[in-house]
């Protein structure tokens, strides 16, 4: 009995969890918006009936109430679902796929229904009041059921033609109007966050999305077109393809546009493009794959930049660069540059001896015994082989160590476990086995090290999902697997390397939009704010890089200014060094958009000459993030003052004298 009442009291604290997510859940599409709005406001009438089950000190919960409660627990998961694609997902997709959008909201309250059907209040110490409540609740969710609201037609009718043309013609261009005004995707960052939510509908399908979502793409791209043909002034964060061709460290103007100009270390010597797969040559130089494959391919052998001879012609991934090509372009509103499939390009070959592939081949059928001596002197064996040669990671992997190595990651000896970790790091540097270790079911068994580890082990964990998380299609397994909390403890309570191993996983999962909400409600953002202040400032870099990617999600914005960084952002403004005050600037803009209480209290603080300072003196990208802070303070303390000086104008007024009055009358 006592576990059934233990069972019971998690199952109502999860309940109540997840209907204060539901309800913080603060808007949604217009297409679905009274119906959503509707379904979360019933929803959070079930919380007084929730919180007196869990308070109730007597009682203990009916076996076939609880089977409800767990019922209706997986009805509410279905409802938060619905709910945040209902405030997040695609405006096109809501309005095109409207039947499958309408039947699964209706298959939910049918579900919501059941539940609420099946609790009974015998045996329950609950008030009438909320009986009442829960009643009611239940009434609606049955009116509701079936009921369909009168939708858009024209709407949907305008999207559906031009869906279905292959070709433009000039009366689209009324269409398009309609269309962009009924969406509400008349600004750049309307446009941005719906070719994000593709994005990750995309993402979601393991990058196979589909004629259907490629077709609603070319819609989006075709509305894009439009928007910005008909506002040829707007705002917009510059696409890739506007960027010059060369870098002399300024911002160059056209018209009224500034556009970010690509670093020179981001550009590839060979190309001089933005790098999407960048590899480091035995020389130190750092090329585009592809490009120094062609290079090497043409029968050279010596380093195109500095003409020295390679002594190997195997690059290393280059994957420092990497992340910091995808933090300028999260910072300056472009889609980070997505590497190249590697379905259609060739497996790397090893040269290993004959030799050394026996010496493998014996090691894995030790991996495979039964004593565990063997298995602990084999995987730290393997560790070692790939630590430094490129030619044992593709022969260890061709092999078939990397299954076996995973099956380690849950043995309760640590020393296995801690080699077998550090191996599958050693082989993802690899690109080929990157796959292979997914593909081998490796992120729960790397997730399990990363929280039962020994610290070693954890921190290797770590470092084993930034390495996997570089394919931008492992960003979204690694975040669905629930890879993101326990980076974050380590982020908190691990060493200094443990923590600097979580913090570049989490700003690489954290690139991906979807990411972003999981990582702030992990509890982040309060560990990112004890970083910034500790004692030492070991961790400033990496707190403020992770800030300043989440500051552009609405949680993340709302989670780091209820922390109270703003007066330690300007500090780091004043003092910090020239990328930090930038990451700084890039926060504060996030906070101070539409929010007046964070502008003033930045002025309280101070931040104006560091603002100043730094737009004269800082880095490109900071310069243009204080400016942006400068006209947007500069024009709010003019409102201030136009309305002071009218509330002032108002009073110095004169006003009629009561001895007038008197003869008046």
């Amino acid at each position: 009995m006592e576990e059934e009442e233990k069972g019971g009291g998690e199952v109502v604290e999860i309940l109540i969890e997840t209907v204060n997510k539901i309800a913080s859940i603060s808007d949604y599409r217009c297409t679905v918006k009274k119906q959503y709005f509707y379904l979360a406001r019933r929803l959070k009438l079930l919380i007084p009936m929730l919180e007196e089950i869990r308070d109730s000190k007597d009682s203990i919960i009916p076996q076939q109430t609880l089977k409800a409660l767990v019922l209706l627990k997986q009805a509410l998961d279905s409802a938060k679902d619905l709910l945040i694609f209902g405030c997040e997902g695609s405006k096109i997709y809501l309005v095109l796929e409207r039947e499958q959008i309408m039947n699964k909201y209706h298959e939910v309250t049918a579900k919501l229904e059941q539940a609420l059907s099946g609790i009974s209040y015998e045996g329950l110490d609950i008030s009438d009041e909320v009986k009442e409540q829960v009643e009611l609740v239940l009434a609606q969710f049955r009116r509701a059921k079936g009921r369909v609201d009168a939708t858009d037609v024209e709407l949907y009718e305008d999207l559906l033609s031009l869906y279905n043309k292959t070709n433009d013609s000039a009366s689209d261009l009324a269409v398009l109007r309609r269309i962009s005004e009924k969406l509400q995707l008349m600004g750049i960052a309307d446009l941005t966050q719906e070719s994000l939510a593709l994005h990750e509908m995309v993402a979601a399908t393991g990058g196979d999305p589909g004629e259907r979502i490629e077709k609603m793409s070319m819609l989006l791209k075709k509305i894009k077109d439009f928007v910005q043909t008909e506002n040829p002034n707007l705002d917009a964060p510059q696409r890739e393809k506007n960027l010059p061709p060369s870098g002399s460290g300024q911002a160059i103007v056209d018209g009224s546009h500034q556009m970010p100009v690509i670093p020179d270390d981001f550009r590839c010597p060979i190309s001089l493009e933005l790098m999407k797969d960048p590899v480091i040559v035995s020389t130190g130089q750092t090329y585009e794959r592809s490009c120094i494959e062609k290079w090497l391919g043409a029968g050279h052998d010596t380093c195109p930049k500095t003409q020295q001879k390679l002594t190997s012609t195997a690059p290393t991934p280059n994957y420092v660069l990497r992340s910091l090509i995808a933090q300028w372009c999260e910072a300056n509103g472009i889609e980070p540059p997505k590497r190249p499939s590697s379905s259609g390009t060739s497996k790397t070959v090893s040269t290993c001896s004959p030799a050394e592939r026996t010496k493998i081949e014996i090691l894995l059928h030790k991996l495979t015994s039964g004593c565990l001596e063997d298995q602990r002197s084999a995987a730290g064996e393997i560790r070692l082989l790939a630590k430094h040669n490129a030619d044992n990671r593709v022969a260890i992997a061709q092999a078939g160590a990397i299954p076996l190595l995973v099956g380690l990651l849950s043995t309760p000896d640590p020393h296995i476990q801690e080699h077998a970790i550090t191996a599958l790091l050693n082989l993802s540097i690899c690109e080929d086995n990157k796959g292979s270790i997914v593909s081998a079911g490796a992120v729960p068994g790397i997730v399990h090290v990363l929280k039962k580890g020994s610290m070693e082990a954890r921190e290797n964990a770590a470092a084993t999902l930034f390495s996997l998380s570089v394919v931008d299609e492992n960003k979204v397994t690694i975040g669905f697997l629930g890879a993101i909390p326990p980076l974050v403890t380590l982020l908190s309570e691990g060493t200094q390397r443990g923590k600097k191993d979580a913090a570049t996983a989490l700003f690489n999962l954290c690139i991906f939009q979807g990411n972003k909400g999981k990582a702030v409600r992990a509890g982040v953002v309060p560990t990112l704010m004890c970083l910034l202040t500790e004692t030492g400032g070991g961790m400033v870099d990496e707190a403020l890089a992770i800030l300043a990617i989440l500051a552009s999600h609405p949680e993340g914005k709302a989670t780091i200014g209820a922390a109270e960084a703003v007066p330690v952002l300007v500090e780091v403004i004043r003092n910090g060094s020239p990328r930090n005050r930038e990451n700084a600037a890039a926060v504060l803009v996030h906070l101070c958009s539409g929010d007046q209480k964070h502008m003033v209290e930045a002025q309280e603080h101070g931040v104006m000459g560091p603002l100043v300072d730094l737009a004269q003196n800082g880095t490109d990208r900071g310069k243009r993030k204080a400016q942006q802070l400068l006209e947007r303070i500069s024009r709010f303390v003019e409102q201030q003052n136009h309305s002071e000086a009218q509330t002032e104008a108002h009073i110095q007024q004169p006003q009629p004298s009561s001895m007038a009055n008197f003869g008046d009358s």
